[in-house]
């Protein structure tokens, strides 16, 4: 009974763990007899003798050939197990001998063949279960059986350490869309906007005026947080007025960028990489938006690029305020994103994402930073939204239960508390400007004179490769062409106008987007469409800080943001046409002319927004800037003069009269008028009442201007100092 017991056991063992390692689980028993025998060289020999004994000798009683089988396997089985201890021996043995009383079984019930397939099978279950017990000696074996689909199954994943995952997630970042976009942008900021970065400390985009004022505002915002934050709206400019800083506007988001570097020089090269991020923003900005609108990625692109590159942004050029507009598109993709809501797929409420929605407030909040010019349109804009948002969740919560979440519901308002806070906080100064300076105030005839007709929207600025000089006639008729000069790109027009008709948006939202450009194009006409009476002037009516827009061709920013959706919209359609035309073809990816096809709306969009934009020499810094103290007036004074002497002063930001802004202060006119005879004993004892110490005259800039032959004045009986400081003369009151 022990002997079968054990025989039993060796069956089962040698069914589960086949011979050959594959670890077949149960195989029947005449499958386990075909198989080779996988025993050491004496099993195999001792079986092979078996075996030819038994076909040799077929008159031999089957009793006889049993016993005579037994007794080769209990051999064989000592043999593989000499090594072993006694206890496996044994098992073995029964083992063996479990599959000799098989090979018994099947003789008495069969005839002689049938024992002899059977003593084969019993062999080869017992070869089975011997190396089952000598895998488990070795310590190779495995109490469970293996999955016999193993051998075709993928390999399992390495288990990989902290060094190997970081530089995988490394890797995966430096492949993602986002990173490739960011980088792709980048790239090309710089070369469509080449030779900025050429001499970057020492030339400015388009003009030295109004960058250079642009570029002391940033210094000046990081000299201030950095030294006195309590006097950051009363500059050293424009004395002895305060709020000077809020009398243009003030590029405030750039801030932590002023607080590196000091002196013009540093000023400067700020101000050139800053211009280039600009145009990298905008562009991944329009993208970022397109994209999750739904746009493909090639589309995205395309609304980039327009938005980024049109050729009426070239006049541009010389006021950073308006190139910095990345910010609104931006927060535009990170609002949608947050509220899972696409233009192209509707709202996905399993997409929304609270912390989206509040990063997409913060960004409009920066961007409104920049500057009121661009960014008060922005603001009504969103309040324009918010105030329909609510009106469609009052009209449908109860078809749709909580579409907004209360997580989303509380990014939203602290994000708007955010953006309206800081609205507040930059307009109280303007507010304040508005009330002392009352000539600061546009009326409606600054903004006619500002107005463009509807032929600008077809004339490009000269600053255009493509179409500056053939447009030279047109810009002509026009009373200020640089304000004027509204192409947003003849490409871009004709990939608007089809999206129309061909595109991956629904037939309502590109009628959504064609009104949206039809009523930008009007409020950017100004007092041009119809007299403004139901665009524009009702705006400068009766919408706060309206009325201090005295440029409404600036509109056309939306205008062009519009249209790249569109266009987005019909190259998506297309593209996603390409594919389909590939999909017929081996293998299923298009063909070069297909993929170049793809491309060429981008590739002419690009070629539109190439750039011949000037790139002046800042005037050298005279030397008296850095050494004279103020309060200090320096001659010549006029709009344009007083820009580059503000930034001059970023070495120590002495207080001076000069300033250039959007308007003139009645303080600085009159002092500039005062001393159109200087120095003389009226001009001299004004400047000392109003706190003037030092007068600085630039002996090379005072021919042509109403200050020319001051230096051939005496001052002996004036008790007024005359020093030569370099190229300057400096009188000390």
């Amino acid at each position: 009974m022990t002997a079968e017991k054990s025989g039993t056991t060796g069956r089962r063992s040698g069914a589960e763990t086949r011979a050959d390692g594959t670890g077949a689980k149960n195989p029947p028993d005449d499958a386990a007899g075909a198989g080779p025998g996988s025993g050491s060289p004496d099993e195999r020999a001792s079986g092979a003798d078996s075996s030819g004994e038994d076909d040799t000798a077929g008159t031999v009683t089957s009793a006889g050939k049993a016993k005579r089988t037994r007794k080769a396997r209990r051999t064989g089985a000592a043999k593989a197990a000499g090594a072993a201890s006694t206890a496996d021996k044994t098992s073995t043995a029964d083992k063996a001998g479990a599959g000799t009383d098989k090979a018994e079984a099947g003789t008495e019930a069969g005839t002689e063949a049938e024992a002899r397939d059977r003593a084969d099978a019993a062999k080869k279950d017992g070869d089975a279960a011997e190396k089952s017990d000598a895998a488990k000696q070795d310590g190779t074996g495995d109490d469970e059986p293996a999955d016999p689909w193993s051998a075709f199954g993928p390999a399992p994943e390495p288990v990989l350490g902290r060094p190997r995952r970081a530089v995988r997630a490394v890797g995966r970042f430096l492949v993602h869309e986002w990173t490739l976009a960011v980088v792709a942008a980048l790239a090309l900021a710089a070369a469509m906007t080449w030779p900025t970065l050429r001499y970057p400390r020492h030339t400015l985009p388009q003009d030295y005026w109004d960058p250079s004022l642009q570029a002391w505002q940033m210094a000046w915002s990081g000299h201030i947080l950095r030294t006195n934050p309590a006097q950051l709206w009363h500059s050293n400019t424009f004395y002895p007025e305060n709020w000077s800083f809020a009398f243009s506007d003030t590029l405030l988001g750039y801030a932590p960028a002023g607080l590196i570097g000091v002196g013009p020089e540093h000023a400067v090269l700020r101000y050139n990489i800053m211009f280039v991020l600009a145009h990298a923003l905008a562009a991944f900005g329009a993208y970022a938006l397109a994209r999750q609108l739904g746009a493909g990625r090639i589309g995205g692109a395309v609304a980039g690029a327009s938005f980024a590159y049109a050729p009426w942004l070239l006049a541009q050029a010389g006021h950073l305020h308006i190139i910095s507009n990345g910010g609104i598109p931006l927060a535009l993709a990170m609002l949608a994103r947050g509220h899972g809501w696409s233009l192209r797929y509707g709202y996905r409420p399993r997409r929304r994402h609270a912390g989206w929605a509040f990063a997409g407030w913060l960004v409009a909040a920066w961007q409104l930073s920049l500057g009121f010019g661009i960014g008060l349109p922005f603001a009504y804009m969103l309040a324009g939204v918010v105030l329909v948002s609510v009106v469609l969740w009052f009209v449908r919560r109860r078809k749709v239960k909580r579409p907004f979440g209360r997580r989303l519901f509380l990014a939203d308002v602290l994000g708007g508390l955010v953006f309206a806070a800081v609205g507040a906080a930059l307009a109280v100064p303007y507010f304040k400007v508005a009330e002392l300076h009352p000539n600061a105030e546009r009326t409606i005839g600054d903004i006619g004179l500002y107005s463009p007709p509807a032929s600008g929207f077809f004339t490009a600025p000269a600053e255009s490769r493509v179409w500056g000089g053939l447009h030279e006639g047109a810009r002509a008729v026009l009373p200020w062409h640089p304000e004027m000069t509204l192409l947003p790109g003849f490409v871009l027009y004709a990939l608007a106008a089809g999206g129309l008709f061909f595109s991956v948006w629904r037939v309502r939202h590109r009628i959504f987007l064609l009104a949206g450009v039809l009523v930008t194009m009007a409020l950017a006409m100004g007092t041009r469409f119809f007299g403004g009476r139901f665009t524009y002037v009702p705006l400068f009516d009766y919408l706060p800080g309206w009325s201090g827009l005295r440029t409404p061709g600036r509109m056309m920013l939306w205008t062009t943001l519009l249209l790249g959706l569109l266009a987005a919209g019909a190259v998506t359609a297309f593209c996603m046409r390409v594919r389909e035309l590939a999909a017929e073809r081996v293998p299923p990816w298009p063909g070069p002319w297909l993929r170049l096809a793809t491309l060429l709306p981008l590739a002419l969009v690009l070629v539109e927004g190439l750039n011949a934009t000037p790139q002046p020499v800042v005037p050298r810094q005279p030397a008296a800037l850095r050494t004279v103290d103020g309060p200090m007036l320096v001659l010549p004074s006029s709009q344009n003069l007083d820009q580059p002497v503000m930034l001059w002063s970023t070495d120590r930001f002495q207080p001076m009269v000069n300033g250039g802004s959007g308007f003139t202060p009645r303080s600085q006119a009159r002092i500039r008028e005062a001393t159109v005879s200087f120095p003389d004993y009226a001009s001299v004892d004004y400047l000392r009442q109003i706190g003037v110490k030092n007068v600085v005259v630039l002996r090379d800039e005072l021919e042509g201007t109403p200050w020319e032959g001051m230096l051939d004045r005496p001052v002996d009986a004036l008790g007024v100092a005359r020093e030569q400081v370099g190229e300057a003369v400096v009188f000390r009151l």
